[in-house]
């Protein structure tokens, strides 16, 4: 194995040369989310909306236990590359897509055994259920070609083939994009098609992604025979891959306690909170691809022992997230209206979702610095700091701050109770950063 899969001499323009990339899938993904949102919305139907806005918690726990493996496994696999161990990479990798392919086998017998209190537990009523039922059932079914999705477009990265990773992703979300349209209106599928589009987008990455496995990946693997790991390895990949997962369940989580709260105000908000929350997505997505982007290089520096390399690279990346985060914040409050009326002209969703966008993209610098920190604790193999972190944003400190928000200003208390969550959870991931580079320097 080389000394380096990385130029370490020019720590931003390697760091760029990573990120850029998954900021494209991710825009790619946002283009794809907004048009799904669109194309749903075109049907001025509020409950249709509202129906399919609350399945968002489905997807984002599927993305959870994809992301045990994929971002657990990724964290593992730069250190090995770090250190120079060949013969595990092979192995973790290959364990990693197995494992979850049987994860999401379980997932979709499960979901589907349980359907009806599941729907009822992500806040479906007697109005939002058909369209909900429709959306819901099909992600189930799909589980394992979903769940799977998340491994090599993590790992892939970690051997600096991000181009080719991000191409998988991105085709399949073109493919999406373009099947929305057509099961959703022409052929009068609904919520159903737009779910069908999903499963069949995740297919195509799945297999393109492994075509790219084969032929450049130096080092990974998807033989069974490699698909094995000591126990030590399997605390490695648990240990940041559940605080991962834990960050997904609790996004989703603290999404369904909104939605339940908002439910007393009518489906109008429910639907202008969706529509609101997609749009903010503008920034997250750009947020999340600017900080997961540098975590090979993160994991990398970690387990080569180069902490005045990585402190340096930290402070740069913290510093650009932080600008970028407040560029997108002002072009969304500025612009809420305008692009509130573009997903659906109802005065009524288009009043409430501005003012909900305009506190969502209030939180976005603190949002920032929340994903860059807990990609670093992941990177870095620290599950202690990396769980906190997935616990607070839209964890525990939101719910906390959702209850006693509400408690005290009803309404606009809900409105607030994000920015001020996001507010909380980065002061505290400063913190935290300050206190593993103080251990890690003993």
């Amino acid at each position: 194995m080389e000394q380096s899969v990385f130029d370490l001499d020019h720590l931003p323009r390697t760091y760029f040369r990573l990120a850029l990339p998954v900021t494209l899938n991710m825009v790619v993904t946002l283009i794809y989310n907004l048009a799904d949102t669109w194309f749903i919305a075109r049907t001025g139907d509020a409950d249709l909306v509202a129906g399919v806005a609350l399945c968002s918690p489905v997807f984002t726990a599927l993305m959870a236990f994809g992301n045990i493996y994929g971002q657990g496994g990724s964290s593992l696999i730069s250190r090995m590359l770090g250190r120079g161990d060949e013969s595990g990479v092979r192995r973790v990798s290959a364990f990693c897509f197995y494992v979850a392919l049987l994860t999401g086998a379980v997932l979709a017998v499960a979901s589907m055994a349980f359907r009806g209190p599941l729907l009822r537990l992500i806040g479906a009523d007697a109005r939002t259920a058909p369209f909900a039922s429709e959306y819901f059932s099909v992600l189930a079914v799909c589980a394992p070609i979903v769940v799977a999705s998340f491994i090599h477009s993590n790992l892939l990265r970690c051997e600096g083939l991000a181009s080719a990773a991000v191409a998988g992703t991105i085709g399949g979300t073109i493919l999406n994009i373009i099947l929305d349209p057509i099961l959703i209106s022409v052929a009068g599928w609904g919520a159903r098609g737009a779910a069908v589009a999903t499963a069949i987008g995740y297919a195509a990455s799945d297999i393109f992604l492994l075509i790219v496995l084969k032929r450049k990946s130096r080092y990974m693997s998807v033989a069974p025979r490699d698909a094995r790991v000591s126990g030590e390895e399997l605390r490695g990949i648990l240990a940041v891959g559940l605080t991962a997962a834990i960050a997904n369940l609790t996004s989703s989580l603290s999404l369904v306690v909104m939605n339940k709260y908002l439910a007393a105000y009518g489906s109008v908000r429910v639907a202008a909170m969706g529509i609101a929350l997609k749009v903010n997505m503008v920034a997250q997505l750009l947020l999340v691809g600017f900080s997961f982007g540098g975590v090979p290089l993160f994991g990398f520096l970690w387990g080569a022992g180069d902490r005045a390399r990585l402190k340096k690279l930290t402070g740069f990346c913290l510093g650009f997230l932080c600008a970028l985060a407040s560029l997108l914040s002002a072009v969304l409050i500025l612009a809420a209206p305008r692009l509130l009326a573009g997903f659906m002209d109802l005065s009524e969703v288009v009043a409430e979702g501005a003012v909900m966008l305009r506190w969502q993209a209030a939180g976005n610098v603190f949002a920032a610095v929340v994903l860059l920190l807990t990609c670093l604790f992941q990177a870095a193999g620290r599950a202690g700091p990396a769980l906190i972190m997935s616990l607070s944003r839209q964890g525990v400190v939101f719910v906390a701050v959702l209850a006693a928000a509400t408690a005290l200003a009803g309404y606009q208390g809900l409105l607030v109770s994000q920015a001020l969550a996001d507010f909380l959870s980065a002061l505290l991931g400063l913190l935290l950063c300050r206190a593993v580079f103080r251990e890690s320097g003993k």
